[in-house]
Order: C-alpha cells, then structure tokens, then sequence
C-alpha cells in the first residue's frame, strides 16, 4: 500500500537488508494498480475454485497510505471477489498513527489488524524508533490500547515480536501478554550464512534464540497459555502429525505472492534479505496472471517440500517440524544458494527437540499421577464463559490423549497377550520411542476411544476387538511415521481399517488377516488366502482401487477431516452415512469452508477452540423430515457427527452448538460438577422429554453457543430473516437463563460446578442486558409457553 515508513527500525529486511528496490517504487500504489490486483486475485479464485483469498496490506507502513487510499483498496477486493469466494482481508501496522477512524473503517470492512511490538518499552525501543532516536513505544500502546476495546476488539488479530536475545525473554513475554493479544509471533531476526544473526560471545553451541524461546515456552505454558503463540503452536502441530501453522516452520507448499506499490510481482518479501533483487519475479499485475507468477522457478523451488531440503535437512529428526526454517534464512552465496540447512539450524533443533520433551513428559507421567495437573480456576472459568481459547482446548486435548494412552494399555493387559497383540505393542512401543508424534496422531483420533471401552466390555468378540485394534493402530502409526514395518492385521467384515488414514477394502469373505509392509510412500497389503491378493497404497503413485482414504481438509489453518470409514463412528445415536463418493465430499468442503470462514467472521470467538480440538467431522444419513440432525458422542472427544444441513450458516451452527458438548465432556472427565448419584429430572426448554441434570447442564452450556449464533445472526442479516434471528436470539437467551437458574437451585452441584454455573449465569447476564424488540420478546415468550405446555401435557 505504501513503500516508506515513518519510523527506522534498524532491523527492518525492506529498508535495511540487501534488497534496496523500494527506493525506486513510488511511495503509494494507484487506483489502476489496485484494480488489476483485485481483478488478477478474482480470475484467479474463479480459476482454481478457491474458497477463501487472504490479503495483507502492508508496507512500509500501510496507514501512511491514508484512509481513502486503504478504503479504495478494502472496495476493490470486496467487489471483485463478491460471490467468487470469501476474502480474509488484514492490515499488519506498527500502529503509532492508528485512531478511531481508521479502526471504524477497518470494522466496516472487517479487516482484521496485526501490530509490531517488540516487548516492553526497552525491549521496543532497542529497534523501533523514529529517525530522530524517539521511542515509538507510547503511541503504540495507545493504539492497541484502542483495538482492546469492545467495539473494536474483534479486529485485533495479534502482535508480531521479533526477537533480541539481549532482551529479557521473560519481560518482553509479560510486556506482550498484559496486552491480551488473541495471537503472538515471534520471528526470528532475518538472516543469511553470508549475513549471520547476532549472537551472544558466550553462544557456544548456537543455540541462543532457542534457549531466549524456551524461556518464553515455559512462562507461556505455566502461565496456562493465555493466547496463541504461532511458533510453539506450530511446533506442537507438527509433532502431533498435524500442519504447520506459519511458512518459517514446517514442510507445507509457500502459497504467497507480494505486489509492490508499482504492481510488481514478488516471492515472499523475506528473501529481501538474502541478495539485492532476490525476491523479484520480472512480473506484474498488468502483464501477468497468478498462474504464471506460480511457475516461476522460485516459486516452484519452494513447492517441492522434502525434495527441496538439503542433504543434511532432510537426514534430520526433527525436519518435519523445522522444515528447513525460513526460506530466506538458508541462502549461502554460492553454488548451493539456498539448498542450506537455515542459519538457525542449531536452535531450531534444540526448540523443537525441547519442545517435544516437555510435551512428552507431560503425557507420559507414572500411572499413580494425573498425566497432567487438574483444571486450574481460570481455565474452568474461561470454559464456563462457552468459550476456549487454543491453550486451554489444547490442554483439554492432551488430557484425552492421555487417557487414550492408559485406555491402550488397559486394553493391552485385558486382552491376553496374544501373539499379533503383542507383536503390534512392541511396534507401537518403538515407535513411540523413536517417532511419538506419529502414536500421538493415530492415537488423538476421536474413536479410539470407542474401539478401546468395547474392548473392555467382556463380551464374546471383545478379545478380537482388542487385537485387531492394536494392531491398526500400530499399522496407522508406523505408516504416519513412513517406517519400514511389517505387520498382520486382523480384519473384519473384508475391511482393513487405518485410523487417521482411510480404509481398504478387500476381496473375498473368508479374508480375516493380511499382512501390511509399509514403506516411507505407502503400503503394500497381502491376503493370506490360497488365491490371495496384494493391494498397494502409494502416497506419490497409484492407489488401488479399493482404497478408501479420509477426505483431509486444510481449511485456512483448521485441518479437519471428513469420517466416512472407521467402523466405531458409529456412536452418535444416528446412522453414520456410509462412504461418500467424490461429489458429496466436495459439497462437504465448500460448505465446511464458507462455515468456517462466517465462523472466523461472525463467531471469531469460538474459532481459537475449534480449531485446537475439532479433528473430525462425521457425516450421518438426513432425517427423513429435512430436520437438522448432529450430536456429540461422549466418548468421542475431537468429533461431532451431522447430517449436511442446507447452508453453510446452518451448518456453523451445528459445529459450535456440538463442540460445546465435546469441551465439556472433556471437563466432565476431569472433574465432577455434580453429584453423580442425583437421579431426578429436569425441565430442559431445548427437549420434549425431561432431563437428568447432566443432560440439562450439557443442553445448557451448548445453547450459549446457540445464542451467540442468533446473535451473530440478527446483526448480519436483514428483513425478515433479522426479525427471525431476533427472535430466535431472544428465546433462547431467555430460556438459558432460566435453564441456569434450575441448574443452580438444583442443590447436586459441587464446588466445581457452582463455580461453573456461575460463569455461565454471568455470560447469559451480559446477553440480556441487549436491547431487542418487543415484538421479538412477544413471539419468544409466545414459543416458549407454548413448548412448556406441551411438556406438561406429556
């Protein structure tokens, strides 16, 4: 938007670094340039059939740029992409002009605000100052400051640190929390092998950045990780199986292009500081489309993941996390350019290797100990308020697959120890010595559970139920960790089940076991039979035919999947849709997209917790009626299960109402919030039938889910459709209340659970402190008497 800045930060990769091209860009990109960039970011969603386009405005300093410039600019993208896709729009500022009125033209067009700060005011103030020498500490905290108030707050999307390890880790850490951001980036200062970052003298072993990030860790972790941190929040990703979350870390494809105020095409601006014109590509907005700037060779060079890593990345334990690092950080001049391990590589190492000890360690305590500490008071408060940011879903989740784990070896020393059972153990066992995120990935999968209690039944198939669930689960595992293994599988119903992966089904009846060699691209699986048959698997090749893999997502960063083949989906009290063909997974996507993209627009609140604990979406039959159906299985925790509802809005109901369940059946599991032996039942303004206590508290904490819905709802819609939302915005907080109140006069809750009532008692207070219309109070009173007589009358 703009190419100067009104401050000189003596780190900043655009004015300081190799690349030196700003100074022959003019300072403000045009109407003409804005257009064609709207109009190429169209032709290519339409393309390619994108479902979601985001958009930085950047700088320099993007507010320099002025609010007409930027409204010109938030217009043209908006229009352009209007019934093409969802535009996910962001400015990243260092905020010393930020005021009122942009904030109010950010919020017209909901363009979320990222802020530079790095720490308190010397931490800030070693970098970031103006020309003259003057801190720009104050000002900035003025403006978030104003992105912390509630008619703002939904617009602050985070604040990005770039670290100093001559700063106090654990101050900047304090400095930045005490500003309540919803997200922090800590970004390594920009380097090269030709230009290396600045080290302590006493950096022996070149580990200083991690050890500065380590400190960062633990005082984030003890602190309950209040809120995102996108480097510690990748690295867990990663070595639970699971995605990178930013392009510094991680194997994942780049999928960025910068347009310059001339309209010039460039790689990611970070190679700026690699080589003067390292970033540019010789294209523009005017001449060129998106699809030719994506075969441009460093870009290609930047999408072969693994293939692309030098010998000595690719040979690393920890390369599936570290992915090389930053892709500027590895540049060497020479022959081997950018084919380097990054310049950080020894603190990379030692981050993650230490983060996934500690990880660890918190899931492998003795047995006589909870795997982790019980639910402190202000994680069981901020879950009571309906919500769940990333670190408490998180802790919710490392509980649950903590649990799985002792299930395993429960199931393990009921089950006989058989030979394949015991063969899959000691598979299982390696593998969580040498590879734990992969038994970590298979074993979070939401039906694990299910698989192990009916194990534990004692009923006459339970013993071979136990087997041929370790056993895939061994199988799932070694093939996540691409490990060269060999296994015999019991199958069942002609069905070779891999959790997390898919499902192969084989040929022939009498087909009870094959035999799985699993290689670093796939599997091969054997029949044993007279006339048997070997099915291949390849990741990079052919697959056959009866290959029924999951249907992943990479929703934005939710990667969720789609359960249509693990057999014990089968427990949400509904029929579980059998396999989907293509074109039902593909209408699945686009409206798991556009719901979660209204959610991340309308519920942002909901969108931290959902995408640390929802895994998988289950798709069941539809009703016979066209009645919405979904549900939550208890024992399920990373899964709700629902029956595609006609629209995307619908169906972003249906995900937050069922997660609430999910969440607190997890807190269930660690806590009792009443007393079990209550047997009476209760009015639930939700249910035809009464309900036990646990029923009436489950059915309240998901309608404040429900209620923010309606709520979101009334504000976006019009006409009639807004008076529908009101009044159903009007019911249910009142009937909530009301469901609040009889949880709280029940006399069967514990100290726990009053605790958590309360919390829910003050979230519905706040709602009904929200003006609506009599008419709307009218019909939501009118619904509700009429639902209590007809409960009566049963």
């Amino acid at each position: 938007m703009h190419s100067r800045c009104d401050l000189a930060c003596d780190h900043c990769y655009v004015f300081e670094h190799a690349d030196q091209s700003w100074r022959g860009r003019p300072m403000v990109t045009s109407d003409k340039i804005l257009r064609a960039t709207a109009e190429r970011i169209a032709e290519h969603a339409r393309t390619h059939h994108l479902d979601t386009v985001h958009v930085v405005l950047h700088g320099g300093e993007p507010l320099l740029a002025g609010r007409v410039r930027l409204r010109a600019a938030a217009r043209e993208l908006t229009d352009a992409l209007s019934g093409v896709c969802a535009l996910d729009l962001r400015i990243h500022t260092n905020a010393v002009t930020l005021d009122e009125r942009f904030l109010d033209l950010f919020d017209q067009y909901d363009i979320k605000v990222g802020v530079s700060l790095d720490g308190d005011k010397a931490a800030n103030d070693l970098h970031r100052r103006y020309a003259n020498g003057r801190s720009s500490h104050d000002k900035v905290l003025r403006g978030i400051a104003l992105l912390n108030e509630p008619r703002y707050r939904h617009l602050f999307a985070g604040i990005l640190c770039t670290i100093d390890v001559r700063n106090d880790p654990i101050a900047v850490y304090d400095a930045l929390a005490e500003l309540t951001p919803p997200r922090v980036d800590f970004l390594l200062p920009h380097a090269t092998w030709d230009e290396p970052p600045q080290r302590p003298a006493d950096d022996t072993d070149g580990t200083a950045y991690a050890r500065w990030l380590l400190a960062v860790y633990d005082r984030w972790t003890a602190d309950g990780r209040p809120m995102d941190v996108r480097v510690f929040d990748s690295v867990l990703s990663t070595l639970h199986g699971g995605d990178s979350l930013t392009e510094s870390l991680g194997l994942a494809p780049t999928d960025l292009a910068v347009i310059e105020t001339d309209g010039t095409f460039e790689q990611a601006d970070s190679l700026k500081t690699a080589y003067d014109g390292a970033p540019a590509t010789g294209m523009d907005v005017i001449v060129n489309s998106l699809d030719e700037v994506a075969a441009h060779p460093g870009v290609v060079a930047r999408q072969q993941g693994m293939d692309g890593l030098s010998e000595q990345c690719r040979s690393c334990p920890v390369v599936r996390s570290c992915g090389g690092g930053l892709y500027a950080h590895r540049y060497r001049s020479g022959p081997s350019g950018f084919v380097n391990p990054s310049v950080y590589c020894s603190d990379l190492l030692r981050l993650i290797t230490e983060i996934r000890d500690r990880d660890m360690s918190d899931q492998t305590a003795p047995s006589h100990q909870p795997a982790q500490p019980p639910l402190a008071d202000h994680h069981l408060d901020e879950l009571a308020s309906g919500l769940g940011s990333t670190a408490t879903t998180d802790l919710l989740a490392r509980h649950q697959l903590a649990l799985h784990r002792e299930l395993l070896a429960l199931v393990r020393q009921e089950s006989g120890h058989s030979d394949l059972g015991e063969a899959a153990w000691r598979t299982l066992t390696v593998l969580d010595r040498e590879a734990p995120e992969s038994v970590d990935k298979v074993l979070a999968h939401p039906y694990v559970r299910p698989w192990a209690i009916r194990s534990l039944q004692g009923d006459p198939e339970a013993a071979a139920t136990a087997v041929r669930g370790m056993a895939e689960i061994a199988a799932a595992a070694a093939l996540r960790a691409g490990r060269a293994e060999s296994l015999v599988v019991p199958v069942r119903d002609g069905v070779l089940r891999l959790p997390t992966h898919g499902a192969l089904k084989l040929e022939g009846e009498d087909v009870d076991r094959v035999t799985v060699r699993i290689h670093s691209d796939g599997f091969t699986a054997e029949t044993a039979e007279t006339a048997g048959a070997t099915y291949t698997v390849s990741w990079k090749g052919d697959k056959s035919a009866s290959w029924q893999g999951s249907w992943w997502f990479g929703l934005d960063d939710w990667p969720v999947s789609l359960e249509d083949t693990d057999p014990w989906r089968d427990c949400h009290g509904h029929p579980a849709h059998p396999r989907l063909a293509e074109d039902e997974a593909e209408a699945w996507h686009a409206d798991l997209t556009q719901a979660w993209a209204w959610i991340r627009s309308e519920l942002p609140q909901y969108a931290p917790g959902l995408r640390a604990g929802l895994r998988a979406v289950t798709p069941l039959m539809p009703s016979a009626t066209g009645d919405d159906i979904s549900s939550a299985a208890r024992d399920a925790f990373g899964a709700v299960a629902i029956a595609r509802p006609a629209t995307p809005e619908a169906l972003a109901l249906l995900l937050v109402h069922e997660f609430q369940h999910v969440k607190l059946g997890a807190v269930l599991d660690l806590m009792d919030l009443y007393d079990p032996s209550c047997d009476r039942l209760f009015y639930a303004p939700w249910r035809p039938d009464p309900r036990p206590l646990e029923g009436l508290l489950q059915g309240t904490y998901a309608h404040l889910a429900v209620i923010d819905y309606w709520h979101a709802r009334r504000r976006t819609s019009t006409g009639e459709e807004a008076r529908a939302a009101e009044i159903q915005f009007t019911r249910w907080r009142d009937q909530t209340a009301e469901a609040v109140e009889t949880l709280a006069a029940s006399g069967a809750l514990t100290p726990a659970g009053e605790r958590f009532v309360a919390g829910m008692r003050a979230t519905v207070r706040g709602l009904l402190a929200i003006e609506v219309s009599p008419e709307a109070l009218r019909a939501a009173r009118r619904a509700a008497d009429e639902h209590r007589s007809a409960w009566r009358e049963q």
